[in-house]
C-alpha cells in the first residue's frame, strides 16, 4: 500500500520533473519520505543581528541590517569585480561578488534595508564581506530570531539554484504538508521514560528549530530512534537464532584438562580463561554459540581458539578454523600442529595450493570423523568438504568474510547449527561493534600474556634517515631483524612501488653486509613466499616490504618496525603493522617516518600511535576520524549508513536505545501489546522498504 511519503519528490511545489531528476541523480533522494530525511548537518545562528561597528574579522559568519548607499563594477576581464557599500546609523563597509554579477545586480536593492549574512574579512581599513547571502527586510524577519539549517549539496545541485537555502525553500513547502502524516512510531512508555519529543514535533524541529533547546531535544529523539530501531533488529536476529537454533551440546573438558596439567606452555591470562569460560558455557547450553573473541595482536586467541576445539573434540565433535589467506592458514596450522601432536590429535591443512592426492585423503578423513582439526582458506567451504560431525568452526579475521561465507559453515552439519568462533585482531571501538555484530556475542581479550613489553614507538622526520640507519645496524648486530614498509596506495601504484624499489636500493647501499628481503603485491605468490621464507628462517636481517605484512607472518626474532611515510597510513593499518614485531622476549621498537609538513589529521595519527599501544584507544580515534564505514569497508556499510545518528560521538544514546530495545523484546518479543503496535508498524514499513531504520512511516 503507497502512502503519502512514497510520493515521488518531483510533486513538491516548485520541484518538477527536472530538478526532481538532479535530486534522484544527485542525492539519491526519490520520495517525500526520503526528502524529509534529508537533515540539515550543521545551523546557523540567525538570532543575533550585527551593527556594522560591531563587526571584525575574527567573527565567523554575521547577519546584519543595512541599506546600500553605493553599487560600482571595478577592473575588466578576469579581474571584474562588484561592490556595494552599505551602512547602518553606526557606520558604513563593502560587499563584493567576483562572479554571477549580472544576476547580483538584479537582486540589489539601493536605499531599501535588506539583510546581509557571511564572513567578515579586513581589506586594509575597511571590513568586507564576499559573496553574502541576502533578501529584502521583511517586518517578519526583523521580529523572527532563528537557526538557519545547512543542508548537503553539490556542485550541480547549486549550479541550478539547489543549494542549502535552495534545499530549505523545498523544506519550506514539504515539512508543513507532511506533518499531519507524520505517526507516532515509539511506544508512550519509552517516549515518557526518555522524556522523548514527539515524533511530529522532532520532525519540525529539526528542519526548523524555534530554539537551540528545541533543536537539542529534536536531534536526541532522531538519534535515539533510528539507533532503537537498527538495535532492534539486531536483538530480534540473535533472539531467533538463540530460540531456533539448536546447537549441539559440548560440555566435555577431559582433553583441556590433560592440556593444562600436561602441556600448557604458559599460564592463561585472567582474560583469556574469562573469553574460554564464556564459550564454554555456550557451546554446552544446547543453543548454537555465535561469539566475536576480539583481541589485540598476541593476546593470545589463537591459544583461546585450541583450547575451545579441546572441548569440542572431548565431546566428540570435530573443528575448524578458516583464515582468509594462505599465509595465515598456514600460520595457525604451524603454530597448533606441535600441540595437537602432543594431544596426539590429528590435523590437517587445507588450501588452494593443496595437492590433488593429499585433498581427496583429507576428505576421507574428515567423513570417517578420523580428522578432529581441520585449519583452512576459502577452501573450507567448498561444497564436496564435508564433516562426519563438525561441532565448531572458528572464523579468523571476520571482517575479511561476509555473512554468507558464515552461514556456509553452519551449512557443514546437517543435524546441528556448528558452534561459531569469530576471532578478530582489528580492535572494535564498543559503540561499532554493537551496531556492526549485534547479532553476536562478544568476549573481549583486553590484556597481553606475563612478560610481554609494550612495543616502543617513536616519530622521526626524513632528516634523521642517518640515525634510523645506524639503530638499524646496533639491532641486526644485536641478532635482530627488521622490517621496513612502504605504502601501496592502488591509486598512484607506479609511485608507489617506485618508491618502494628506491628504498629497497638505498637500504641495499646502505647495509651491503646484510641480505635483504622484498616483498609486494605485484610478485608471484611463490616468489613472495620463497622471499617470507628466508625472512621466517633467518637468512636475510631486513625485510623491505609493502603492507602485505600487516596480517600475517609471525617472527618473533624480528623487533623493529620502520613504516615509511608513515602519515599515508590509517590508523588501524599502522597498529596492525606495529603488531607484526614485539612477539618474542626482546624490547621492540616501532619508527613512524614521515616529511615535516603534516596535515592535523596525520599529526594526531602519528601522536596516538606514539602515546598508546592500546588498541581499543586506537580504534576510538579512528573512528572519530574517519567515520564507521570508511573503518569496516563497504560490506558493511548498510549497518553505518546513518541518517543522523554518528557512532562515534553518540554512544550514550547508543546505548540507552539498545537498553530499551532489549527490554521490548524481553516483555513482548512478538509486539502483541497494544501499546507496541506502532513498533510493529515501524518495522513492516522498513522491511517494504529496506531504507532505514527509522523511517518516516
Amino acid at each position: 500500500m503507497s502512502t503519502f511519503f512514497d510520493t515521488r519528490i518531483e510533486f513538491i511545489r516548485g520541484v518538477g520533473p527536472q530538478k526532481a531528476a538532479l535530486i534522484n541523480k544527485e542525492l539519491n533522494i526519490f520520495t517525500y519520505g526520503e526528502m524529509l530525511q534529508h537533515y540539515p548537518f550543521r545551523y546557523e545562528d540567525r538570532t543575533k543581528f550585527y551593527k556594522i561597528r560591531e563587526i571584525n574579522e575574527d567573527l565567523e559568519n554575521v547577519q546584519l541590517i543595512a541599506k546600500i548607499r553605493k553599487i560600482e563594477t571595478i577592473g575588466d576581464g578576469r579581474r571584474k569585480r562588484l561592490v556595494a557599500i552599505i551602512e547602518d546609523e553606526t557606520g558604513e563597509m563593502e560587499l563584493t561578488w567576483f562572479q554571477g554579477l549580472q544576476w547580483v545586480v538584479k537582486k540589489l536593492m539601493p536605499g531599501v534595508p535588506m539583510v546581509f549574512y557571511g564572513k567578515p574579512n579586513r581589506y586594509g581599513r575597511k571590513m568586507s564581506i564576499a559573496h553574502p547571502e541576502m533578501e529584502p527586510l521583511t517586518s517578519l524577519q526583523e521580529q523572527r530570531s532563528f537557526f538557519q539549517p545547512v543542508y548537503n549539496t553539490t556542485e550541480k545541485l547549486r549550479a541550478k539554484f539547489l543549494d542549502s537555502r535552495g534545499i530549505s525553500k523545498i523544506m519550506e513547502v514539504l515539512v508543513p504538508a507532511s506533518l499531519p502524516q507524520i505517526q507516532e512510531t515509539l511506544p508512550p512508555e519509552i517516549i515518557r521514560r526518555f522524556n522523548l519529543q514527539e515524533k511530529k514535533a522532532a520532525i519540525q524541529q529539526i528542519h526548523f528549530p524555534s530554539g537551540l533547546e528545541e533543536l537539542k531535544r529534536a536531534r536526541f529523539r532522531l538519534k535515539f530512534e533510528e539507533f532503537f530501531f537498527l538495535q532492534l533488529r539486531l536483538l530480534k536476529l540473535k533472539l531467533t537464532r538463540t530460540e531456533k537454533s539448536q546447537g549441539q551440546v559440548l560440555g566435555q573438558t577431559e582433553l583441556v584438562n590433560v592440556f593444562y596439567k600436561e602441556h600448557l606452555p604458559f599460564e592463561l591470562t585472567g582474560a583469556q580463561k574469562r573469553v574460554i569460560r564464556e564459550a564454554f558455557t555456550d557451546m554446552k547450553s544446547g543453543k548454537q554459540m555465535n561469539r566475536l573473541i576480539q583481541g589485540d595482536v598476541g593476546s593470545g586467541k589463537t591459544m583461546v581458539a585450541f583450547i575451545c576445539m579441546l572441548i569440542a573434540i572431548s565431546s566428540g565433535a570435530q573443528t575448524c578454523l578458516m583464515a582468509p589467506t594462505e599465509i595465515l592458514a598456514n600460520q595457525h596450522f604451524e603454530g597448533l600442529k606441535p600441540y595437537a601432536k602432543l594431544m596426539g590429535l590429528r590435523i590437517a591443512l587445507l588450501t588452494g595450493s593443496t595437492k590433488k592426492s593429499e585433498r581427496k585423503i583429507i576428505h576421507e578423513l574428515l567423513l570417517q570423523g578420523e580428522l578432529p582439526i581441520l585449519i583452512g582458506t576459502h577452501a573450507l567451504l567448498e561444497d564436496i568438504v564435508q564433516f562426519k560431525n563438525l561441532g565448531l568452526a572458528i572464523v579468523d579475521e571476520q571482517h575479511r568474510f561476509g555473512v554468507a561465507q558464515r552461514a556456509k559453515l553452519w551449512a557443514k552439519n546437517e543435524r546441528f547449527w556448528p558452534h561459531v568462533l569469530v576471532m578478530t585482531a582489528t580492535p572494535i571501538p564498543r559503540t561499532l561493534a554493537m551496531t556492526l555484530y549485534g547479532d553476536l556475542d562478544i568476549s573481549v581479550i583486553d590484556e597481553l600474556p606475563a612478560g610481554r613489553k609494550p612495543i616502543e614507538t617513536v616519530h622521526r622526520y626524513d632528516k634523521d634517515r642517518l640515525k634510523v640507519f645506524g639503530f638499524m645496524r646496533q639491532q641486526i648486530l644485536a641478532g635482530r631483524q627488521v622490517y621496513v614498509v612502504y605504502p601501496l596506495i592502488e591509486e598512484s601504484e607506479v609511485m608507489d612501488l617506485k618508491n618502494l624499489m628506491d628504498g629497497y636500493e638505498s637500504i641495499f647501499r646502505a647495509f651491503p653486509e646484510f641480505p635483504v628481503s622484498i616483498v609486494h603485491g605485484n610478485m608471484k605468490a611463490a616468489d613472495k613466499d620463497f622471499e617470507m621464507q628466508r625472512f621466517v628462517k633467518g637468512e636475510t636481517k631486513i625485510m623491505v616490504a609493502t603492507t602485505v605484512i600487516e596480517v600475517g607472518v609471525n617472527v618473533p626474532n624480528a623487533s623493529v618496525m620502520i613504516v615509511e611515510n608513515a602519515e599515508r597510513f590509517g590508523l588501524s593499518q599502522l597498529h596492525q603493522l606495529r603488531g607484526r614485531v614485539g612477539r618474542g622476549a626482546d624490547q621492540s621498537y616501532c619508527i613512524l617516518m614521515s616529511k615535516y609538513e603534516l596535515s592535523k589529521d596525520s599529526r594526531l595519527r602519528l601522536d596516538t600511535m606514539v602515546r598508546t599501544n592500546n588498541g581499543f584507544e586506537i580504534a576510538d580515534v579512528d573512528l572519530r576520524l574517519r567515520g564507521p564505514g570508511d573503518l569496516m569497508g563497504t560490506q558493511q556499510s548498510g549497518l553505518t549508513d546513518l541518517l543522523i545518528a554518528d557512532l562515534s560521538k553518540d554512544a550514550t544514546i547508543l546505548t540507552m536505545a539498545r537498553d530499551a530495545a532489549q527490554n521490548l523484546l524481553q516483555e513482548d518479543p512478538l509486539f502483541e501489546k497494544p501499546e507496541n503496535v506502532m513498533v510493529l508498524r515501524q518495522i513492516q514499513v522498513q522491511r517494504k522498504h529496506e531504507m532505514n531504520w527509522s523511517r518516516i512511516s
